[in-house]
């Protein structure tokens, strides 16, 4: 019976209905759109969310807006990229060019400094490309299919779309897979204090080689008690405390 109750009282805590979600979505943004705008209270609204286990890409966008607004700069780029992740829009590649536009560190000779494949996972919907690689898949098989049963002066065409599909199938499956494979090994964060110390070795008395500030998205390479090494997009490299940045 005790953990009965429990678990009764563990659900009502972490599930809200579709009404709830509903209701506590509209308070968030009457808070953000009202006059004057309480940025705080949208950001509260939309946490609850988060918390409740609904981290859609709306609810990720709108909470990331709000902290933008609110100029919690780290907070802003983390939910931004996650809503991207999910699904890119307009919206969010204008919002995130804002947050870039204010964020502390102008990297020099950053740009095209991030891997290869990286870059291709990045620039890549994952969505699109899972969904272009399952139908393409399935249409060349059904090809493949249609392709014996017919007489061979009645193939040409089928051939041509056979070969198209496969070609598909296999882009796609290799973007899947460069996706797959860039979540495993390129852990990507975003810097929260307004200042972090990265220092030259994990640490506490090492001399700090650079700062990093809120917002700046970085590479996490490794790990070593309560530091991480991180990379930043132009190739520098060190050690921050790991509480100082926060995976995407």
């Amino acid at each position: 019976m005790t953990a009965a109750l429990l678990a009764a009282l563990v659900l009502s805590q972490t599930y809200y209905t579709p009404d709830e979600a509903q209701a506590v979505f509209r308070e968030g943004n009457d808070a953000f759109y009202q006059d004057p705008p309480d940025y705080a209270a949208a950001k509260a609204a939309y946490q609850k969310l988060l918390s409740h286990g609904m981290e859609g890409p709306d609810v990720l966008f709108n909470l990331g807006t709000a902290c933008l607004a609110n100029s919690d700069l780290g907070e802003a780029v983390l939910y931004l990229e996650r809503s991207r992740r999910l699904r890119r829009s307009d919206d969010v590649e204008a919002n995130l060019a804002i947050a870039r536009q204010r964020q502390g560190d102008q990297l020099v000779g950053s740009a095209g400094a991030e891997p290869f494949l990286e870059r291709v996972a990045d620039a890549t919907d994952d969505d699109a490309t899972a969904l272009a690689c399952g139908i393409s898949l399935w249409l060349s098989l059904g090809l493949v299919l249609l392709f014996r049963r017919l007489a061979p002066g009645r193939r040409g065409a089928v051939a041509f779309l056979m070969v198209m599909t496969l070609i598909t199938a296999a882009v796609a499956t290799t973007l899947v897979s460069i996706d797959a494979w860039a979540g495993t090994h390129y852990v990507q964060a975003v810097v929260m204090p307004a200042t972090a110390r990265v220092r030259e070795f994990p640490k506490d008395g090492a001399r700090v080689a650079f700062e990093v500030h809120a917002g700046l998205k970085v590479r996490v390479m490794e790990e070593s008690g309560k530091f991480v090494r991180i990379r930043l997009s132009n190739n520098l490299e060190g050690w921050t405390e790991r509480e100082g940045v926060v995976e995407l």
